[in-house]
């Protein structure tokens, strides 16, 4: 196994104690859009302090990353860091996953099929025999407030790297965290190279839109689920993105961060004129207006549905959840494509026939 203590120093004070007793003076990265990384390059070794989310002040966690010494085997519990470490240049540094059911990447499949991935079962509740038997040297997981810790996992002494990038408030500060992860992965140089790339399209797209200057266009955000329809806050990163698609949005008024969980009747009377409506939905078969009409009528009372304007992601087929949080500059461009037909084909989203 491979001594990832030596390679990463967590918990409260033991990166700083390190740090000091090395090179007394560091390189603070200037994160350009990430409000939760602070990370400082002491020439050979690295240490990354993340904020934590739900605690003004206080830090999550606290790494020491030797540069000579990178990650080389991982267990990853989420799509969207199996499809990173594939654009690191880093498919062989994965050796485990979680919920494989729901990773919609063929090379894990298959690298599943032929033993060189290890499927460690359900993300809240791996099978910690497994992993003890793959013997990863960091096991990456989301945390959550209020989690009470990762039980049984945190007693096996491999390194936890906590996947705090899905609370940042923007959408280039959390594709921002490629520059931390690539840092763990030994890929500095390619991961800011990737983020400075992202960062120039969102950048172009967003002026794009801005010089369009024509009349806004309203746009209607995903559909009920049970008797609930979440749509984005005013200061979600969705929401700042269809602001900067050149979206007119019923709630970009908002102040929430997060979604907001509305009956139906409040969206119809506010979203109800919306000219255009785009969703999401998970299938084997492309959705259709019928198929909507039928999950709930009282869609018909949508403008953008009576239009013909509607536009549905399938989340099943397509790898919309795998690319868009390190690349969102893909998905604004298929927001700017809908609002603005003659700016191309959208990507992920097509029109409901």
């Amino acid at each position: 196994m491979f001594p990832l203590a030596a390679a990463l120093l967590s918990a409260c004070g033991g990166a700083g104690r390190n740090a000091r007793s090395g090179a007394s003076v560091g390189d603070t990265l200037q994160m350009r859009h990430a409000q939760l990384l602070t990370i400082v390059e002491y020439g050979d070794y690295t240490t990354v302090d993340v904020a934590d989310p739900w605690h003004k002040g206080k830090t999550l966690h606290r790494y020491r990353i030797e540069n000579a010494r990178p990650v080389r085997s991982a267990l990853v519990t989420t799509s969207v860091h199996c499809a990173l470490f594939d654009e690191l240049g880093c498919r062989d540094r994965l050796t485990g996953v979680c919920d494989l059911q729901y990773i919609h990447l063929p090379w894990v499949q298959q690298g599943c099929r032929e033993g060189r991935i290890v499927d460690c079962g359900n993300s809240l509740e791996p099978t910690v025999e497994v992993i003890a038997s793959l013997q990863p040297d960091a096991i990456f997981l989301s945390p959550f407030q209020n989690s009470g810790g990762y039980g049984r996992v945190e007693q096996l002494g491999v390194e936890i790297v906590e996947m705090a990038d899905y609370m940042e408030t923007s959408a280039l500060g959390r594709a921002e965290w490629v520059r931390f992860y690539a840092r763990l992965l030994g890929q500095r140089e390619r991961g800011d190279s990737l983020f400075a790339a992202v960062e120039r399209s969102y950048n172009d797209l967003k002026a794009q839109a801005k010089a369009k200057g024509t009349e806004a266009t309203t746009l209607l955000m995903d559909k009920m689920v049970g008797q609930v329809w979440y749509v984005p806050g005013g200061r979600s990163t969705t929401g700042r993105m269809l602001a900067d698609a050149g979206a007119a949005y019923p709630w970009a008024g908002d102040s929430h961060s997060g979604s907001l969980a509305l009956p139906l009747e409040e969206v119809l009377d506010k979203g109800g004129d919306a000219d255009v409506w785009v969703l999401r939905y998970s299938g084997q078969s492309p959705l259709t207006l019928g198929g909507l009409l039928g999950e709930n009528a009282a869609y018909a009372q949508l403008k953008a549905c009576r239009d013909g304007r509607v536009y549905g992601c399938n989340t099943e087929t397509s790898t919309f959840f795998e690319e868009t949080p390190f690349h969102p500059e893909r998905l604004l461009r298929d927001l700017v494509c809908i609002i603005h037909p003659d700016q191309g084909t959208p990507r992920y989203y097509h029109r409901v026939e």
